[in-house]
């Protein structure tokens, strides 16, 4: 398996605040509870969008490096057997490559950036 370098994350506006006063993000409530950072590749996060995040205003995506997270980036299976990036750390906001927000068209779909793969 090819391990895709550019990682998505979405986040509130609120929380990635919290996240750049402080230079680290810790995770959301559910990393936090799951023990790792949920993290996308560009072909799951529209779909993440849309199980998660339906609806939701006042989000961003968050596109992180993953080339330097070594063995603490991990590969494993989650919805259908795809497999999902998760980070065993905090993720240092130098890794990070974009922060981008996350509207809602007229019909309440997000609506996303050009994805680098």
């Amino acid at each position: 398996m090819t391990v895709t370098p550019t990682l998505y994350k979405i986040v509130t506006e609120t929380l990635w605040q919290q996240a750049r006063q402080s230079g680290v993000f810790h995770g959301a409530g559910i990393d936090l509870k799951d023990g790792f950072i949920h993290f996308s590749t560009a072909d799951q996060v529209k779909q993440t969008a849309a199980l998660h995040f339906a609806g939701q205003t006042g989000l961003l995506l968050i596109a992180v490096d993953g080339s330097g997270f070594g063995d603490k980036l991990v590969f494993e299976p989650s919805r259908g057997g795809d497999l999902f990036p998760h980070l065993y750390a905090d993720l240092p906001l130098a890794a990070v490559l974009s922060e981008e927000p996350l509207p809602l068209d007229e019909n309440g779909a997000h609506v996303f950036p050009e994805l680098a793969a």
